[in-house]
C-alpha cells in the first residue's frame, strides 16, 4: 500500500507541476476604429508567467500607414503580484484617453476569429466575407501568412531560430493581383524572441463617407519564462 501511495503522490505532483508551469497567453480585446477609420486600437492583457505581475498593453495604429500613433503602444506592468489585473487595465486605459477615448471608437465587425486554442483551423490562412450582408456585396477577403527565418534580435541568442513573417492579401477575383501587406526585414525587439505566428482574426470597418478598412490580428508565439507565451500584433490597411 505504501508503494502505491507513493506512486499516486508522485503522479499528483507531476500533474500539479504541469499545471503550474505554463506559458502566458494574453487576452485580446478589440477597442475599435476611430469614426473615420483612421485609427485601429486593441488591448492585450493578462498576468505574466513566472513573476505573476499583471499587465495591460494598448496599441493604436494608423490604418493608412500601418504604423503606431505617436505616443503608443501604451504598456503597463505592475511589478507587484498582489495588485489586481483590473488596476493594470485601468491605468493603461487612463493613459490612452488623450489619444482617442474608448467612447469614440467603433468596434466594426469581426469577420473572422480563431482563438490560439483552435486546432482545426488553418493558422496561416483566413478568408472572410468582410461584412454580414447576404448575398455578399463585397469581394471575399483572404489573407495568408508565411513565416520567415531572420537574424536573431538582440537578447535572443541561443533560443532557437528567429521567425518573422510575410502577410499576403490574396487575389480572389479575376484581374486582381495578390499583394504583400507586410513583410519583415528584421525582427523588432518588442516581439521578444518570436517562435511562430498564426492568424487570429480579421476586423473590418465601413465608416460612412470614408474608405473601409481592415485589421488582421496575429498571435505571436514567443519564448516565455515557463513555456511559450502568446502576444498579439495587428496589420492594418484599406479595403
Amino acid at each position: 500500500m505504501s508503494v502505491l501511495r507513493n506512486v499516486l503522490v508522485l503522479a499528483f505532483l507531476l500533474f500539479a507541476s504541469s499545471l503550474v508551469r505554463a506559458g502566458d497567453t494574453a487576452t485580446v480585446k478589440i477597442l475599435g476604429f476611430s469614426a473615420d477609420g483612421g485609427i485601429f486600437a486593441f488591448e492585450e492583457y493578462g498576468v505574466q508567467d513566472g513573476s505573476g505581475f499583471p499587465y495591460s498593453n494598448r496599441f493604436y495604429i494608423d490604418t493608412a500607414t500601418d504604423t503606431f500613433i505617436s505616443g503608443t503602444p501604451i504598456r503597463v506592468r505592475l511589478d507587484n503580484e498582489q495588485v489586481s489585473l483590473e488596476e493594470a487595465r485601468s491605468r493603461s486605459k487612463d493613459k490612452a484617453q488623450s489619444i482617442v477615448s474608448d467612447e469614440e471608437l467603433n468596434e466594426g465587425f469581426s469577420a473572422g476569429w480563431n482563438a490560439v486554442t483552435e486546432l482545426s483551423a488553418d493558422p496561416h490562412r483566413m478568408m472572410v466575407n468582410p461584412r454580414p450582408i447576404f448575398p455578399p456585396l463585397d469581394d471575399r477577403l483572404e489573407f495568408r501568412l508565411e513565416e520567415l527565418t531572420l537574424n536573431q534580435p538582440a537578447g535572443c541568442e541561443n533560443l532557437g531560430k528567429a521567425v518573422g513573417f510575410r502577410l499576403l492579401r490574396v487575389a480572389t477575383e479575376p484581374g486582381v493581383q495578390t499583394q504583400i501587406v507586410h513583410e519583415d526585414s528584421e525582427i523588432p525587439a518588442s516581439r521578444s524572441c518570436p517562435l511562430g505566428y498564426s492568424i487570429v482574426g480579421v476586423q473590418t470597418y465601413f465608416p460612412e463617407g470614408d474608405e473601409p478598412v481592415f485589421a488582421v490580428l496575429l498571435a505571436v508565439r514567443q519564448v516565455g519564462f515557463e513555456g511559450p507565451d502568446h502576444r498579439f500584433i495587428a496589420v492594418t490597411g484599406r479595403l
